[in-house]
């Protein structure tokens, strides 16, 4: 059963306290990295008939495997899934930046051009649940940056890639997919096969072995983030519907064991009314032991004396979603700092950021929202600089920079300047 806390007993180290499942993967992820790294296709094969119990022929499919895939999926999903992506096209466009150029006097040009990655890699977790959500949700931003390629990798089931998987890559516009999971695609990516090239970025979910592994191969290629175990805090006043509260705690209790779904409010009765409400809920879910376990071991109600204090409690948690289930929501936006997506409002429940609305739900996660932002068109560009000085405006600045240069002991970072001008004065 979930606890009810009251926020005066509780430390800072209470408040942000949560059972994980301890890592222990470091080797076994660096040693299967190794191996991708040497063998490459043979090694996939072997690592996907040894974790996933699938013998592949061809790691990737095909256009007509994907067509078929499309053709397979639910046409009510395939039909949303339509809808979907125009939202989340729609909100990301906004996205979009320019670079820029400063004429300044005497000669000066200063400038930022933003370039679009070359090549992107995503990944899909398979297991216990399909997200084609995450496929529209990684895809769509790379596409509006300007990527022109993306590679999707999925771990196969015993009965291939799950159609709903292939109708959101098809509506979303992946380029290539692979039906490899696990640490080992990871490596593929990162290092590239026979079959699989190496791409500039990885982005997208998984479990702590491709957490993991995507941790490990950060430098050599970049990626989106280091996610975590799903997280909702609901801030929720008196006036609430205790059923409707649970629900949304549920909605991501359900995710993982070690999700957090936690509530803070300023009133009692919707706290001991909610806990009820769990109790009633729980038995009624598919994934009901999941839920359970996270509920029981990072499940908790915080009171409040007041929703500023539940405000202030939010900001030092982070979390990855963020619910004011509150009279007039927007009062309360301004003092939001650290949270990864807000929903404001009675009527507006985490579920509709997750699928539907068109903001990401790539969100950052375990309190790093405190520093981290959602994905974005952003995350799939590049910026660089430029600068052009006409001989005038060298001369102008030459002193300047030699001495500056002089004072951090790179005299050949001075004379570099100053052998310019010399030569103009002969």
């Amino acid at each position: 059963m979930i606890r009810i806390l009251n926020a005066v007993e509780l430390s800072r180290a209470d408040i942000l306290a949560r059972e994980e499942e301890q890592g222990g993967v470091e080797e076994a992820v660096a040693a299967i990295l190794a191996d991708v790294r040497i063998r490459g296709d043979e090694a996939l094969r072997y690592y996907t008939k040894e974790f996933d119990g699938v013998e592949l022929r061809t790691l990737e499919l095909s256009d007509f495997e994907l067509d078929q895939g499309f053709c397979r999926a639910d046409p009510k999903l395939v039909e949303i899934l339509f809808l979907a992506a125009e939202r989340i096209r729609d909100f990301h466009d906004r996205q979009r930046t320019q670079g820029f150029m400063v004429n300044q006097e005497d000669g000066v040009i200063l400038g930022q051009k933003v370039t679009p990655l070359e090549r992107v890699g995503l990944y899909i977790p398979g297991g216990t649940a399909a997200y084609p959500s995450s496929v529209l949700m990684n895809v769509i931003p790379a596409k509006l940056a300007g990527v022109k390629e993306i590679i999707m990798v999925t771990p196969p089931g015993k009965n291939g890639i799950p159609p709903s998987i292939l109708a959101a890559a098809r509506i979303a516009g992946v380029d290539r997919v692979f039906q490899i999971g696990g640490a080992q695609a990871v490596a593929a990516l990162a290092f590239g096969t026979q079959s699989v090239p190496k791409v500039d970025k990885i982005t997208g979910p998984g479990n702590r072995y491709v957490a993991e592994a995507k941790k490990q191969v950060f430098g050599r290629v970049d990626i989106d983030m280091i996610a975590g175990p799903s997280e909702i805090l609901v801030i929720a006043d008196g006036s609430c519907n205790p059923a409707v509260v649970a629900a949304d705690l549920l909605s991501q209790a359900e995710h993982d064991r070690n999700a957090s779904a936690v509530l803070v409010t300023d009133s009692p009765t919707l706290a001991e009314g909610v806990q009820r409400e769990l109790e009633v809920q729980l038995e009624t879910l598919p994934r009901r032991e999941i839920a359970r376990e996270s509920i029981d071991k990072n499940g908790k109600i915080i009171i409040v004396k007041d929703i500023a204090e539940a405000v202030e409690i939010s900001n030092e948690i982070a979390p990855e979603h963020l619910e004011l289930c509150v009279d007039n929501p927007f009062d309360y936006l301004s003092r939001i700092q650290n949270a990864g997506s807000v929903f404001l409002g009675k009527h507006t429940p985490e579920a509709l950021g997750d699928y539907f609305a068109g903001p990401n739900h790539t969100l950052p996660t375990g309190g790093t929202a405190r520093f981290s932002s959602p994905l974005s068109v952003d995350d799939f560009v590049k910026k660089v600089q430029y600068l052009s000085y006409t001989p005038k405006a060298l001369s102008k600045a030459a002193q300047s920079v030699a001495y500056f240069a002089q004072q951090e002991g790179l005299r050949a970072h001075a004379r570099s300047v100053t052998i310019r001008v010399e030569e103009e004065t002969l």
